[in-house]
């Protein structure tokens, strides 16, 4: 079964698109990417994202509700081209959105008890339009409504792609939020140990936006991080942070490490007298930290990925906190990292209309396996298949 999947992460600066082709192998499913893209967002409407986030309205999440499904599907469409197919060799799309709350923490509402939330914005209705194809999205709302965070979700994922029956693995995700999947040797689904470890490219490329006032966003390949010296009074600032002690089940956001929190970050480093330069460092220090202490696993092999990874500075942070061991890149484990988050949702479409839960109750804290998404159908008469 061809598959197609969709994705844009914390930092909102595009769409990962992603098509696979998925067989059902003998212990595990077997995926083979077969195209892929990402595309940015036009300017105007990733501003009017990073404003929803701090100053949104009710008629803004309407409308960039339908104007994100819009350039979500026209990634898709270029994508199928890409791959050399048309809209009819393709079973269904998986579209994660785009999220613009999360809210994991219960949160008391009068008459209901208290509640978990979260929202990805990019409408189904449209994508399914404007391709034809069969379309799953809202992903996380039923984990939600199972008792669980809603999050994270590809760990089911890495099981699958990465599974070793010779050694224990940490896949880590360097992502605008970064996260960890533990996968112990020669284990199944039930074994697997994952969750939100902390801010990633989300501190290092907000600390540069304000740092340049909106000039510059991101620090290309880690420069300025690699010309940097960590100062150990910033790191450990960072780690004071109470979200680095909660206990898993755990998932963040923009919510806890947004805009205001990356100016804490920044008095403290000007209290000190620390360059950018030397912040960016500390910043990369801390975010390896959080990744190495996240866990008491036995780990043989680290395999990272995400945009992270082109980060000369932050790799070079990881490699020294799990030193004398080594940090392979995903590439190196023969997974293209750029396209991994927009396949996993692609296989949790595909899970979805085969009818099998996707979740991971020990990961998010659901009270039961769950069937994710919901199913807005393309052209085609609906068949769910088993």
């Amino acid at each position: 079964m061809k598959c197609l999947g969709l994705m844009s992460g914390t930092s909102m600066d595009g769409v990962d698109c992603a098509v696979i082709d998925v067989r059902p192998g003998r212990s595990a499913l077997r995926i083979t990417l077969l195209a892929h893209r990402t595309d940015p967002y036009p300017p105007a409407i990733r501003e009017q994202l990073l404003s929803l986030v701090r100053t949104g309205t009710v008629e803004a999440v309407c409308r960039l509700h339908v104007a994100v499904g819009e350039v979500f599907a026209r990634v898709a469409n270029r994508t199928i081209r890409q791959a050399k197919l048309s809209a009819k060799d393709v079973a269904v799309i998986g579209s994660h959105g785009q999220t613009v709350w999360h809210s994991p923490a219960r949160v008391p509402m009068p008459g209901i008890g208290s509640v978990r939330s979260s929202l990805q914005i990019g409408d189904p209705s449209v994508i399914a339009e404007r391709t034809g194809i069969m379309t799953v999205a809202d992903f996380r709302a039923r984990d939600l409504a199972a008792g669980g965070e809603g999050a994270p979700l590809t760990p089911y994922v890495h099981h699958h792609v990465f599974r070793s029956r010779h050694a224990s693995r940490l896949i880590v995700n360097l992502g605008g939020i970064a996260n960890v999947t533990w996968l112990p040797r020669g284990g199944g689904l039930e074994d697997v140990g994952a969750f939100d470890v902390g801010p990633c490219n989300l501190l290092l490329d907000g600390l540069l936006a304000q740092a340049t006032r909106g000039q510059q966003s991101m620090d290309r390949n880690g420069a300025l991080a690699s010309r940097g010296r960590p100062q150990g009074v910033l790191v450990n600032e960072i780690l004071r942070h109470p979200f680095f002690a909660r206990r898993s089940p755990k998932s963040t956001g923009r919510e806890e490490f947004g805009e205001g929190y990356i100016r804490d970050v920044r008095r403290v480093a000007a209290r000190h007298r620390l360059s950018l330069e030397d912040t960016l460092a500390s910043s990369c220090v801390a975010i390896a930290r959080t990744i190495r202490r996240s866990g008491s696993w036995a780990v043989d092999e680290v395999i990272a990925g995400g945009g992270g990874i082109r980060n000369l500075g932050l790799r070079r942070a990881l490699k020294q906190e799990f030193a004398p061991g080594d940090v392979m890149s995903m590439e190196q484990a023969g997974v293209k990292s750029k396209a991994l988050e927009a396949m996993a949702f692609a296989v949790l479409a595909h899970e979805t209309i085969r009818g099998v839960p996707a979740n991971l109750p020990r990961v998010t804290g659901a009270a039961s396996p769950v069937v994710l998404g919901t199913v807005t159908p393309g052209r085609k008469p609906l068949v769910l298949t088993r």
